[in-house]
């Protein structure tokens, strides 16, 4: 069985049911390689949620032999114009990884959410980002921000439109899982037939899903 990378999961510190130690335990069953905890977050919670994880890190982590762990957050829902500032304050108290909650078709998104996130330089990864514009795409481009394929059930609606755009751009993607219960996790092999049924070609996918996340995390120690 292939490694799996996974930089979108949610814990009990927002919305998710399991603890950080539970999450490690469930993507370690599942042959994770590499793992980010990004859980949901707006200036009511941001601290809170990267103290935490950041203790969790330093004191648990040491005991994860075979999986790389990286704390982060997804800022989600906010005024998009706030975006830019948010991303970069987490990064200053601690965040590895700032994940912006895209503008899914089944949620209330606000809007120009994509905008605002693409054209951020402490944004690392537009989450489900809906039927999202070509041109935001060309600016994730330029400013290396990674789009994600989910394999969310309520998210995955319109993989299609944003692989083909993402592929007919060179952007980088990961397909990410977006956990919140231990059913969301999906190993390799799952993620791969998400993969092909979001229109990628397995050529394209096997370096998806084996070259683009070691890029990403190349990325996230350099900074």
């Amino acid at each position: 069985m292939k490694k799996r990378y996974d930089f979108h999961t949610h814990t009990l510190l927002s919305d998710g049911v399991l603890t950080p130690s539970e999450q490690i335990s469930w993507a370690i069953k599942n042959n994770y390689s590499a793992i980010a905890l990004t859980d949901h977050a707006d200036y009511s919670n941001i601290d809170f949620i990267i103290k935490n994880l950041l203790n969790f890190i330093k004191n648990e982590s040491k005991f994860y032999k075979d999986i790389d762990i990286f704390a982060g957050i997804e800022i989600t829902h906010v005024p998009p114009n706030l975006i830019d500032e948010m991303a970069k304050y987490a990064k200053n108290i601690g965040a590895k990884i700032v994940v912006v909650h895209g503008e899914t078709i089944s949620e209330p998104v606000p809007l120009k959410t994509n905008y605002y996130a693409v054209r951020s330089n402490y944004v690392d990864i537009l989450a489900h980002p809906g039927l999202i514009s070509e041109e935001d795409i060309i600016q994730a481009v330029k400013n290396d921000i990674y789009i994600e394929i989910t394999t969310r059930k309520s998210h995955a609606l319109t993989n299609g439109h944003v692989a083909r755009l993402a592929i007919k751009n060179n952007a980088k993607i990961l397909i990410n899982s977006d956990v919140h219960t231990p059913d969301d996790f999906c190993n390799y092999e799952k993620a791969f037939k998400i993969g092909l049924g979001s229109g990628i070609s397995e050529e394209n996918l096997i370096e998806i899903m084996e070259k683009n996340p070691k890029l990403f995390i190349n990325k996230i120690n350099d900074i």
